[in-house]
């Protein structure tokens, strides 16, 4: 009995092993740094390091966050962002980026550098043919610079792309095929990459084909199979992650690159901002995604291998622009301080826990600055629109966790908002006189006030999409 015991043992030990190697191969995390107080890169690799992640994607190169990836067994994707695409067009320009970003953290016990992202999602339609000049020779010249610098065999340079590149107009996934008017720009690149053994990496999210389209069916946007079967010829898909991936490998097939490494780069559910954006629903996803990928190993009807997927994203970024929705600073696993938002088990057995948080987050003191009331209340709207043009009101739109809030809760929360941005300066808590400081946490069981945390970041400005926030925000509070 005792060696069988021993026995079971060790079979359960081995199969930990496995998953766990499996979960570390095709796994991976963004981390992005828009927030008014990042969080330190050495608590980010702690971070990374405690929770079993091995894998980053970063949407820059700065050298002093890459550099505390240095012997830490973390891989990295370095990020080029798109408005440095026309410097990069021109070789020099590359070659010096290369030694200045890549070549300098390459040595024994350095950074495990894997691939550099040369821009992100530029053939976007919103942004109107902006980057489609440069890209391309951008993502030669790098992997040019990359092949002279003798780390050809090592690193790769690609390009991540929407999902919009590539559609199958009325039919099904098998119809896909590259958009039109990218259509022959897109074989070059495709078989650029086929050419340089790079990746072909593309950005799916099922939470934002719910979010534009009232009519798309809520189910096919998880993995439970309770959506209604959507049949391409003797295919049948339950969900849309599978029949985006699917319509991806026909267009890749169509352009001669049927074997083509692919990689998902940015996939999530944000848990706020938006009626579908909630801890719950998160949860519901990644539990489907992780349990697919990683427990059980299964990729798409076309596509059967697991893809290498990168979660989108490590923690909330509060400086985002809210254009594409309110959700956009909301998508972290974690919050804006590192805290996890809700349980998870990576290894998609279904032994959901909270992730560990961050660890040696400094936080400023525990004090909120809250409304203190106004004799007029049309004095408080000038100074809500002031608070909320500078911080982070996106809580507080339909749906959103902070919406339920009172009158007078909100106005605190504008004004919190602003008072924690600006590190708790006690001349952002004066509002004309309406606001103060208290030590007593105003959070409710729904809604966080949180509090600023130290950093080594600086703050970034934040205007970009507000003015339609605020408008919606008074017409909520005050109408």
């Amino acid at each position: 009995m005792a060696h069988m015991a021993l026995a079971r043992a060790l079979g359960w030990a081995i199969f930990v092993l496995l998953v766990t190697a499996n979960f570390a191969e095709c796994i991976g995390v963004n981390w992005g740094t828009q927030a008014a107080q990042p969080l330190d890169p050495s608590i980010v690799v702690q971070m990374l390091q405690d929770n079993k992640i091995h894998k980053v994607k970063l949407f820059d190169s700065d050298h002093w966050t890459v550099k505390f990836f240095a012997g830490t067994g973390i891989e990295v994707m370095l990020g080029i962002p798109n408005d440095q695409l026309s410097k990069l067009s021109h070789y020099r320009n590359a070659k010096d980026w290369v030694k200045q970003n890549v070549s300098t953290h390459i040595y024994d016990g350095g950074v495990d550098i894997k691939h550099v992202a040369v821009g992100n999602e530029p053939f976007l339609k919103s942004y109107n043919g902006s980057f489609t000049h440069t890209v391309f020779p951008a993502l030669k010249n790098v992997q040019r610079a990359l092949d002279e610098a003798g780390l050809a065999d090592k690193i790769k340079a690609t390009i991540p792309q929407n999902a919009d590149v590539y559609d199958s107009g009325s039919g099904g996934p098998s119809e896909g095929n590259f958009r039109s008017d990218v259509r022959g720009l897109m074989i070059e690149i495709v078989n650029f990459l086929k050419e340089n053994k790079s990746p072909f990496i593309v950005n799916i999210y099922p939470f934002l084909s719910l979010y534009q389209n009232p009519d798309f069916p809520i189910g096919f946007a998880f993995f439970d199979g309770n959506a209604q079967p959507i049949r391409d010829h003797n295919v049948q898909y339950t969900n849309m992650f599978d029949a985006n991936l699917d319509t991806l490998v026909s267009s890749l097939r169509k352009a001669g690159a049927p074997n083509l490494e692919i990689i998902v780069g940015e996939i999530g559910w944000p848990t706020d901002g938006d009626v579908y954006g909630n801890a719950t629903m998160a949860q519901k996803f990644y539990d489907g995604l992780f349990k697919k990928m990683v427990a059980s190993k299964k990729g798409s009807p076309l596509h059967p291998e697991p893809v290498e997927v990168y979660l989108f994203s490590l923690t909330d970024e509060n400086l985002k622009s809210i254009d594409p929705g309110y959700f956009e600073r909301h998508w972290g696993i974690f919050r804006y301080d590192g805290q996890p938002k809700f349980a998870l088990d990576f290894s998609g057995q279904g032994n959901n826990k909270m992730p560990i948080g961050a660890k040696n987050v400094h936080y400023y003191p525990a004090q909120w600055c809250v409304f203190a009331g106004a004799k007029d209340m049309n004095m408080v709207i000038p100074n809500l629109e002031y608070a909320c043009q500078r911080s982070d009101c996106s809580t507080m739109i339909a749906g959103g966790s902070c919406s339920k809030l009172d009158k007078n809760k909100q106005v605190s929360y504008a004004f919190n908002m602003y008072f924690q941005i600006n590190n708790q300066d006690v001349e952002a808590c004066n509002f004309q006189g309406m606001a103060k400081i208290i030590e007593g946490n105003a959070s409710t069981s729904e809604c966080l006030f949180p509090i600023a945390i130290e950093s080594a970041g600086g703050r970034l400005e934040n205007g970009i999409g507000v003015s339609i926030l605020v408008a919606i925000l008074i017409s909520l509070v005050f109408f």
